[in-house]
């Protein structure tokens, strides 16, 4: 008996005592659901140590061993001084993987091998995340910074060149300018309507202007109802509803057969011709520039539907060539054929061979408008031939002009261009350049050019199959070799892995599966784009990121995949309004930026752009998620580290968060 209790005693060590004490703490059978809480196996009350029936003697012997076992694991664990205290509560933070059989959730300690001690082994001395007194803690910013949006900020905008808007593009703080605090939501913030009713109605408190539903009243952009708007579905050249307008593109090119599923709208007012197209199977990345048209693209993220701050101006749009089947303008005031038509150039640059331009609004059927437009026929006349030249010079062909929409049609190579080219001496090719490029890359007036062909019926760079197929079908930017080192096998077990990481994402954190709980989602490091396409039948979307760090340029493959995505560099603020996101997934992030800025200050920008009651998935180096939780408890959020879907010998961990629902205080007036 003493030998079989000296065995069991051999398992006891502080670490799986703090383990041991933390499950029975969260066993009750009426406990509700925390978002990052992990369900965990129950304790068994059979245990053959812990409510066996013993002598005085037995107990007293018990007593003796369990000490000496104790100070025994200390002094064998302690690696050089760290304290019993910092060693416990560090691996108390790591919870068990509970979607493995009780051979693989137990831990080494419990199998009688030697037991995981992150503390000791990784020399963790100065990540006592347990110390309050050592961690910084991040105060409110002043309310007058709810809708701060660091790298478009007004003042600072007015510093640069008004020539071609340049002073509305990208223009971010410098380090000592960076904010250290939290910005608040708005007084009375509410969680959004979970969609489909958020593409109709937000919350007046969550964005509170109504300058837009007196500009646009007429137009139907916007209502306010009490403590709401509601969104009509109106624009300004489609008075009587997108669906409507978009029915009437449909007449025009097919919008049904899967051919075409992605889309940039560029100006997009508050984005209801993306919100419309989505019941189409059309995911449509819309933009704006922050400007007098206040919060225009804030609607757009309330309401649920694809959107980020952006203007064309001097710099491509950060997507890469060849992204999107479809692109459109409503009346979005761009100068198309200005500037020696480099705007149009630029959406040539990002739409897929064989994709559409749509055009609506001035200079289209101005012999109609041209009294309520305020122009002379001369000018809007002279303005579309400019247009139509510029659509000429990149070899575009004029589908369509009826009432008023007008669609041109890129061509899906460029053989005949070529000819036409050493003829017309129209527009040059661009000379060397890399055309995925976009990251404050400068555009270029010249045509971008395509991928070789042999044949004039081959679509360049590769054919797509049709939605849905295209998600799962490898990607011809990796069929065809193009991205050193991923092949269609490295495509296929990314898929694979990835429908497997998210099967325990939502074991985890079970409201991943509920419908309508997330509807923004941010990837912040896409790679293949795995995670968003293992949501695919999930009714939200993926912003997936490719940092511009990353070794690989993967994000043509995000969209050949009929994803979205956009280019940033975390060491930045991301172009988008506070509270954007419901749920941030960061797979990496932190390894991948290490030494090249400040882990607060991304931690801060993830705080900016989450929602409260928003959630976050990191997965990283678990030396690298101790740093992360000693920051994110001194921003009040709430997390719990939980070991690899491959179980506790991984030292990549994951770490569940959420942040805790505040806001600025309620405005009091004096009297």
């Amino acid at each position: 008996m003493i030998i079989n209790l000296i065995r069991s005693l051999s398992l006891l060590n502080p670490f799986s005592l703090a383990r041991n004490i933390h499950w029975l703490a969260m066993a009750s059978p009426n406990q509700q659901y925390h978002a990052t809480f992990k369900p965990h196996k129950q304790f068994s009350s059979n245990s053959p140590f812990f409510f066996r029936k013993t002598s005085l003697y037995t107990l007293a012997l018990v007593l003796f061993l369990c000490t000496f076992s104790y100070l025994f694991g200390v002094w064998r664990h302690d690696g050089g001084g760290v304290s019993v205290s910092k060693s416990a509560a560090t691996t108390s933070t790591i919870v068990s993987n509970p979607c493995h059989g009780p051979s693989k959730t137990t831990t080494a300690a419990a199998k009688g091998e030697k037991p995981l001690d992150f503390s000791a082994r990784h020399k963790a001395d100065d990540l006592d995340v347990t110390s309050t007194s050592e961690v910084k803690t991040y105060p409110s910013c002043n309310v007058n910074f709810s809708e701060y949006t660091p790298c478009e900020d007004a003042k600072r905008s007015l510093k640069f060149n008004r020539h071609k808007l340049i002073y509305r593009e990208r223009h971010c703080p410098e380090k000592h300018e960076m904010l250290k605090c939290r910005i608040p939501a708005p007084h009375g913030y509410k969680s959004p309507f979970k969609w489909p009713a958020s593409r109709d109605f937000a919350w007046y408190s969550n964005v509170p202007h109504k300058h837009l539903t007196v500009e646009k009243a007429v137009q139907n952009w916007i209502r306010f109802l009490g403590d709401r708007f509601r969104f009509p579905g109106g624009g300004t050249m489609f008075p009587d509803g997108a669906d409507a307008y978009i029915d009437d593109i449909g007449r025009l090119i097919n919008l049904k057969d899967g051919s075409i599923r992605t889309a940039i709208d560029t100006g997009c007012g508050v984005a209801s011709w993306g919100a419309y197209l989505l019941s189409r199977n059309i995911l449509t990345m819309s933009f704006a520039p922050r400007d007098t048209h206040e919060a225009q693209v804030q609607f757009a993220l309330e309401r649920g539907v694809p959107a980020l701050i952006g203007i064309m101006a001097s710099k491509r749009l950060p997507y890469p060539s060849r992204a999107f089947d479809m692109a459109h303008c409503s009346r979005c005031l761009i100068p198309w054929a200005e500037f020696g038509g480099q705007y149009l150039i630029e959406v040539d640059r990002v739409l897929r061979p064989g994709g559409y331009w749509i055009l609506s609004g001035p200079p289209i059927n101005w012999k109609k408008y041209w009294k309520g437009w305020e122009r002379t026929k001369d000018d809007l006349n002279d303005e579309q031939m400019k247009i139509e030249a510029v659509a000429k010079s990149l070899c575009w062909k004029k589908r369509v002009e009826k009432g008023d929409i007008a669609i041109w049609q890129k061509p899906i190579n460029h053989l005949n261009c070529k000819v036409n080219r050493k003829i017309t001496q129209d527009l040059p090719f661009c000379p060397a350049q890399d055309p995925e490029k976009a990251w404050y890359t400068n555009m270029e007036i010249c045509l971008t050019r395509l991928p070789e062909v042999s044949n004039k019926e081959d679509v360049a760079g590769g054919e797509l199959p049709k939605w849905p197929e295209r998600l799962n079908v490898v990607p011809p930017r990796i069929s065809g070799g193009t991205l050193e080192g991923i092949t269609a096998e490295t495509f296929h077990k990314d898929s694979s892995l990835w429908n497997r990481r998210v099967s325990y994402y939502k074991a985890v954190n079970n409201q991943l599966e509920q419908a309508g709980r997330y509807r923004n989602i941010l990837d912040m490091n896409a790679y293949l784009g795995g995670f968003a396409a293992a949501l695919i039948d999930d009714p939200l979307w993926v912003m997936n990121v490719v940092p511009i760090q990353a070794k690989v340029n993967t994000l043509g493959v995000i969209y050949e995949r009929g994803l979205i995505g956009t280019y940033q560099d975390w060491c930045e603020a991301m172009s988008t309004y506070p509270r954007t996101y419901d749920l941030i997934h960061a797979d990496s992030v932190f390894s991948l930026y290490e030494g090249r800025c400040g882990m607060e200050n991304i931690l801060l920008e993830m705080d900016r752009i989450l929602r409260p009651e928003g959630s976050v998935i990191f997965r990283d180096d678990v030396d690298v998620l101790v740093k992360i939780k000693k920051i994110t408890d001194g921003l009040n959020w709430d997390g719990q580290i939980v070991d690899h879907e491959d179980g506790p010998h991984q030292r990549e961990k994951l770490l569940f968060a959420i942040k805790t629902y505040w806001t600025a205080p309620a405005v009091t007036t004096s009297s």
